[in-house]
């Protein structure tokens, strides 16, 4: 709901190419052209009118089948015209709606989803509740199962993937939503969204991308023949400014002196928020920096919270440690009891969503975060602290962060209904420094975003997949969908000719398509765009599987892991200097496991160290080592390992599923292997690990004791099985498998027995 002093800023919006400004105004709910019960939903949720940015929106075209491009700052309610457009047309009585809402991150998928399932309050004609559903994972599946929803929250890996395995109910979505859709820009996740929006637009559904603002977001609306609404509106003004010295220089030259409470400027500025009732973010370079910045916050402000909230504390604190037995867990929780926490990719889910619920319900008051993360941290607080401005690259060292990038994490000051105001604060170490950050940042634009899809590696898989899906069946229908893209919006497809001829030749040499009187899928082609891999991983697999074969060679888990470290498609880890000797000697250790090693004077040598540790960390991972163990050998975080076990678990699925295909000898090796990364267990483990509640500590535990397997489980004593691995989790196991055990307190009574038996 907005209130009347809001403050006034310039609205426009651009139909065909112009930009057409409008005066502020607020349309209400009562008056917007949605179904009865859409309105009443709002209204009850206290939404009573419309933001200035979501009224130009209205304006637009937005209720009227139009498309549209909504390029405007974080918290001007972009969502919510997601909304309105896809209740629309789910409630829609002349033509049945499915709505399709596309996200850059899974955790963004999970918040959209929790979000949209408050919409069961709102009924459709037959009686039914608007139904949402979502999907992340399993990259070779139709999910089929989805078709029964009305709303279907995906990643843009998800969506492409039930493209490629031709699920029906995907020729029904009527409205589809890009959530991020500047991430176009972005050389990973990029090229994945732009053929998805090109591919769903042959379907002439209505599209809404939703943007921060950006240079050239009229080259986005072009592309997509959408209007443009633009805008710099904020329900809550937002200033932007360096700190240096004893005060803060916002844009406009007026200035806030802050106290020094600590010689470090950001504790000081943290310190000064949570004295006036506010929390804060602040960004670091690197995880350690993240990590360093919480613990020293911690220390500094535990003084400024009152009983009450260090006993909260001390509860999200214990969950904390419950997570996990690793280092990391404990210096997390420890910052937690004094109000701080850090965030990064390695921590785990569990961990990341005990740090989010804490900070969003006022209990954590600062989180100390990687500027990696700020684009799926959706985490407003009252002062943005970036401290950390620059970002390592592999190529180039410490870079400085694009200017979209810094107003991403700017514009998550100010929580609405809660701070009267925002507040984005670079830290400057000098006087030159200051005016650099003032120039180079507070008053600079947003930078124009560019198709990253003129890369081999994103084409290759792409083009297979547009062949695979019959969106091209020769190379004038191809070139044809590629006038299609955002690429084509920038420049000229036909610079493209010569790389798309090479990819069209490797895809024919591989024999993944036939290059006869047109373009045709072959067998192997078709599988290895639905299994979602990169054709070049795929070559690389089905060699090695090859060469195994025909050298009759005597191969290990570490043949295939290491094999598929060699894919484009695994992440390899970076060397740090004292893996050089361990490694080494690992690899005389077991040089007859590899397929290949290369002399150590080549270049390709430090390649091959990268993909072996890389494929050491699954070895220790699926022989059952402790995590802790792994996080300190590897020096990576808990959350890396999960992550790398993922990327392992797809390609691994992949390999069984060539080496089925193709009669290879490690097809079955391949398959077993699969069931060991996704549990991070050895095969005698594999039979109890797949019951829930059972993990790969729980599961080592029972089989020691001598119960090795569901049978064994299911006839052992309930009191023995609650000893092992705690009552609550006895009673839910034995009731998964079908044994009816005593009540908790009769159980916990018998396990007690036990232990002076």
């Amino acid at each position: 709901m907005v209130s009347e002093k809001t403050p006034v800023h310039d609205v426009g919006f651009i139909p065909a190419n112009k930009i057409i400004k409008t005066p502020e105004k607020r349309i209400k709910i009562q008056d917007l052209n949605l179904p009865a019960p859409v309105k009443q939903f709002y209204l009850n949720s206290g939404i009573t009118s419309l933001y200035p940015p979501q009224s130009a929106a209205i304006d637009a075209g937005l209720l009227e089948g139009k498309n549209i491009v909504a390029a405007i700052p974080t918290a001007s309610g972009k969502t919510l015209l997601a909304e309105f457009v896809m209740l629309q047309s789910v409630l829609d009585e002349s033509e049945k709606g499915k709505a399709l809402y596309i996200v850059p991150l899974r955790a963004l998928a999970s918040e959209k989803y929790d979000r949209f399932l408050d919409f069961e309050a709102i009924k459709k004609s037959d009686g039914r509740a608007v139904s949402t559903g979502i999907a992340t994972g399993d990259f070779d599946s139709r999910d089929e199962w989805l078709g029964n929803f009305d709303i279907i929250v995906a990643t843009s890996e998800k969506v492409d993937s039930l493209l490629r395995n031709k699920s029906h109910w995907m020729h029904e979505i009527t409205v589809v939503i890009a959530d991020e859709v500047h991430l176009i820009d972005s050389p990973d996740r990029g090229p994945t969204l732009e053929i998805v929006l090109a591919k769903l637009m042959k379907q002439n559904p209505q599209i809404i991308a939703l943007s921060a603002t950006i240079g050239n977001a009229w080259e986005v609306a072009k592309w997509l023949t959408a209007e443009l609404v633009v805008s710099e509106w904020r329900p809550i003004g937002l200033k932007e400014g360096v700190f240096f010295g004893e005060a803060i220089t916002f844009g406009d030259r007026s200035q806030r002196h802050i106290r020094e409470f600590h010689k470090d400027s950001a504790i000081s500025l943290v310190s000064d928020t949570i004295k006036e009732g506010g929390q804060c973010l602040v960004f670091e370079s690197s995880r350690k920096n993240s990590e360093g910045m919480a613990g020293r916050l911690g220390v500094s402000i535990s003084n400024l919270l009152d009983h009450d909230a260090k006993e909260k504390l001390h509860v999200i604190a214990a969950q904390v440690r419950e997570t996990s037995e690793v280092d990391t867990a404990k210096k997390l929780a420890m910052c937690v009891e004094n109000g701080s926490a850090f965030h990064h990719a390695g921590l785990i889910s569990e961990q990341r969503k005990l740090i989010e619920g804490g900070f969003r319900n006022g209990i954590i008051k600062v989180i100390s975060s990687t500027p990696t993360l700020a684009a799926g941290l959706n985490l407003p607080a009252r002062r943005v602290i970036i401290k950390g401005y620059r970002r390592y690259d592999v190529n180039f060292g410490q870079v400085p962060i694009p200017v979209l990038e810094y107003k991403q994490m700017a514009g998550r000051a100010g929580r609405p209904g809660l701070d009267p105001y925002g507040e984005s604060v670079l830290v400057a170490k000098t006087y030159d420094e200051r005016d650099e950050l003032m120039k180079q940042y507070v008053l600079a634009g947003a930078e124009n975003i560019w198709s990253k899809l003129g890369s081999e590696n994103a084409l290759r898989t792409h083009i297979l997949s547009i062949i695979a899906t019959g969106y091209a069946r020769n190379m004038n229908e191809l070139m044809e969908f590629i006038r299609a893209t955002f690429y084509s919006t920038q420049q000229e497809p036909w610079s493209l000719k010569i790389m798309i001829d090479n990819i069209i030749g490797f895809l024919g040499e591989k024999e993944m398509i036939i290059q006869k009187e047109g373009l045709f899928i072959t067998r192997l082609g078709e599988m290895v765009s639905r299994l979602y891999i990169d054709p070049l991983s795929a070559s690389l697999i089905i060699e090695g599987m090859k060469k195994i074969d025909e050298k009759g060679l005597d191969y290990t888990e570490l043949t295939l892991l290491h094999l598929l470290a060699t894919t484009p498609d695994m992440r390899q880890l970076y060397l740090r200097s004292n893996d050089y000797n361990w490694l080494s000697d690992f690899i005389m250790d077991h040089h007859s496991e590899f397929l290949y090693i290369p002399p150590q004077f080549k270049v390709d040598y430090e390649w091959f160290l990268s993909q072996v540790k890389t494929a050491c960390v699954m070895l220790d991972w699926i022989n059952e080592k402790k995590e802790e163990d792994i996080v300190k050998k590897f020096g990576i975080g808990e959350g890396d390992i999960r992550a790398l076990s993922e990327t392992t678990l797809w390609l691994v699925h992949s390999m069984a599923q060539l080496g089925e295909f193709q009669k290879r000898r490690c097809a079955g090796k391949a398959r077993e292997l699969e069931k060991r990364v996704e549990y991070g267990a050895s095969p005698q483990l594999l039979d109890l690990i797949q019951i829930r509640g059972i993990g790969r500590v729980r599961a080592r535990k029972l089989f020691d004791s001598g119960i090795r397997d569901m049978e064994e489980l299911r006839v052992s004593e309930p009191a023995r099985v609650a000893k092992l691995i705690g009552t609550k989790v006895a009673l839910k196991v034995l009731m998964q498998i079908g044994t009816t055990p005593p009540p908790e307190e009769k159980l916990e009574e018998q396990r007690k027995l036990q232990d002076f038996g």
